[in-house]
C-alpha cells in the first residue's frame, strides 16, 4: 500500500502526521508526500520522514495524481496532512478490499465547536447512503481501479466527489467503521454554523452543475 500526502503550508502538522505513519512504514507501507509550492517549512520537517517528498503543480488533485504516479503500491490511501489514521488502518483497509475496489473510513472531527461531533456524524450517514466519500474520510482504492477512472479530476474543488462518482460506477465503497481523526480548524476558525451552510451550499451548487473554478473562488 502506498499513501499519498498533498501538502501546502503545513509545517505545524506534517512532522506530526510522519511520525504517526511510521509504524506503517515499518510494515512495508510507502508514505509519499507532494508538496504544492509550500511557502513555510513544510518540505524540510517532511524530508527523511517519508518515502519520497516530491514537489508538484499546486492542487491537491493534481498533487494527488502526481503522488499516485510515482508510487509504487498496488493499493493507495489519499490522507490529508491534518487527518491521522486508527492504529489498525493497514488491516482494515486490506480486509475491506478483499470483496470491495474501493472504500474510505468513517471520521470524527476534532476540535472546539461543539457542532464536530454532530458534522462529523451527518457526514459519515451520508457517506454511508450516497456512496460519496470527502477526502477527510481518507479514500482508499485499488490502483488498476484508479487508472480505470482516470484518477482524480484536474479540478480545484470537489475532485474528492467527482472520483467518488466514477468510482462508484466501478462498485459501492467500503464503508469503515474505524474512524481517522480529522482537524476541526477550519470550523473553528470560520465558525461552525457558517461552514456547515458553506459547504452544504457549494455541494448543491456542485450537484446542480455550478463550475468548480467558481466554487473554489466561492470557498476561498
Amino acid at each position: 500500500m502506498s499513501i499519498v500526502v498533498p501538502m501546502l503550508d503545513e509545517a505545524g502538522q506534517i512532522g506530526a502526521l510522519l511520525a504517526s505513519l511510521s509504524p506503517l512504514r515499518a510494515q512495508g507501507v510507502e508514505v509519499i508526500v507532494v508538496d504544492g509550492g509550500s511557502r513555510d517549512d513544510s518540505v524540510a520537517a517532511a524530508q527523511g520522514h517519508a518515502d519520497a517528498v516530491l514537489k508538484g503543480q499546486r492542487g491537491r488533485a493534481r498533487q494527488m495524481n502526481h503522488g499516485a504516479a510515482q508510487a509504487r503500491g498496488a493499493v493507495l490511501l489519499f490522507l490529508h496532512a491534518d487527518t491521522r489514521l486508527p492504529p489498525d488502518a493497514l488491516a482494515a483497509v486490506q480486509q475491506a478490499l478483499v470483496r470491495r475496489v474501493w472504500g474510505r473510513f468513517d471520521v470524527r472531527i476534532v476540535g472546539h465547536s461543539a457542532m464536530l461531533p454532530v458534522v462529523a456524524a451527518l457526514m459519515n450517514l451520508r457517506s454511508r447512503l450516497t456512496g460519496i466519500a470527502t477526502g477527510d474520510q481518507a479514500l482508499f482504492v485499488r490502483r488498476e481501479a484508479f487508472d480505470a477512472v482516470g484518477g482524480f479530476p484536474d479540478q480545484p474543488l470537489m475532485e474528492d466527489i467527482e472520483l467518488s462518482r466514477r468510482l462508484r460506477a466501478l462498485g459501492r465503497p467500503a464503508c469503515l467503521r474505524a474512524r481517522v481523526a480529522t482537524s476541526g480548524r477550519r470550523w473553528d476558525t470560520r465558525g461552525a454554523w457558517r461552514t456547515i451552510w458553506l459547504m452544504w451550499r457549494l455541494r448543491w451548487r456542485y450537484w446542480r452543475g455550478a463550475a468548480p473554478d467558481v466554487l473554489a473562488r466561492d470557498y476561498r
